[in-house]
């Protein structure tokens, strides 16, 4: 019986392909950097490019270059990007302490067995599919100062003296908001959370029982550094919507009362498009890049660090 020998040609060929894993899979990654360049590359870019530039957005008009004189002018004289920048972090600082821990809290209790399980779930995540502009509606009528749930609630248990003009006080109107964030996007980390509980080996925590540990041991000694790739995604997603969140802000208060509630990714936009100096709309979406790249990428890279060590 003649053994099959492998002919030269197919050893090459086979060779080729292992040799250039990266020229093999070009095909496949082809569509969707084409995709990413145009939707997403191609725009960072030309904002940097117009942060450099004095145009007013109309083809009458040719962009003129004025090198930095955008961002000496945001730096030095425009007053209201400070108070996004500084509204910006604390959204951040807030996202980061408050809604990610409540929904780590859910997706604990949500992971134990009991009635209805299922159905909390459910409700918990609904209000992530809304979209933005709808919560901020939905969330503008629940704190109307005549009619809204909030000032009615608190009128009708005898507490009329704490009602507000929740979004027309320049003192809140910028937790108002955030309070209707965390309604919205409290769901989706629970549901990342839950995935990485599932994944949590089961036996290590059997195995602490025994050990005689308790729960609090038991979640800080095994079910936290299982769940190590889990918060950094959630962390990193946290992060970053923070600093792009916008819809809220502009369906709820547009930025009042006298720009209280001003964020970064609003005031590019009200910069470019209503005040159209998209010279200076493009140095503050350039800062805002900047420091979402100085927030996350140190971060990754401690983490993915931590994880190889």
């Amino acid at each position: 019986m003649r053994s099959h020998v492998p002919s030269n040609q197919h050893r090459r060929r086979s060779h080729g392909i292992h040799r250039h894993p990266v020229l093999s899979s070009i095909p496949y990654l082809f569509p969707a950097a084409v995709l990413y360049g145009v939707f997403l590359l191609f725009p960072m870019i030309q904002s940097v490019w117009l942060s450099f530039q004095k145009w007013n957005g109309f083809r009458t008009s040719a962009p003129e270059f004025v090198g930095f004189a955008n961002y000496v002018r945001l730096f030095t004289a425009d007053p209201v990007f400070w108070r996004a920048t500084r509204n910006s972090v604390i959204w951040v600082v807030l996202s980061l302490a408050v809604p990610m821990v409540l929904s780590f809290v859910l997706a604990l209790g949500l992971n134990r067995q009991m009635a209805g399980r299922n159905l909390f779930r459910s409700v918990i995540y609904i209000p992530a599919v809304f979209a933005s502009i709808t919560v901020a509606a939905m969330w503008k009528w629940i704190y109307n100062p005549q009619y809204g749930i909030v000032n009615e609630t608190l009128r009708a248990i005898g507490r009329g003296a704490w009602a507000e003009q929740w979004l027309g006080n320049p003192k809140i109107a910028l937790y108002s908001i955030f309070v209707a964030s965390i309604w919205q996007g409290v769901g989706f980390n629970m549901v990342l959370f839950l995935a990485g509980l599932q994944q949590v080996p089961h036996e290590l925590v059997e195995a602490a029982k025994i050990d005689g540990a308790n729960a609090w041991q038991r979640l800080t000694a095994v079910t936290l550094p299982a769940l190590r790739p889990t918060l950094v995604v959630v962390i990193i997603l946290t992060i970053i919507s923070s600093l792009k969140v916008f819809d809220l802000v502009l369906g709820m208060t547009g930025g009042g009362p006298a720009q209280a509630s001003q964020v970064l990714a609003l005031w590019s936009y009200q910069q470019s498009f209503s005040n159209h100096v998209f010279g200076m709309g493009g140095a503050v979406a350039t800062v805002l890049l900047i420091l979402s790249l100085a927030l996350v990428v140190p971060y990754l890279t401690w983490s993915l660090r931590g994880e190889e060590d």
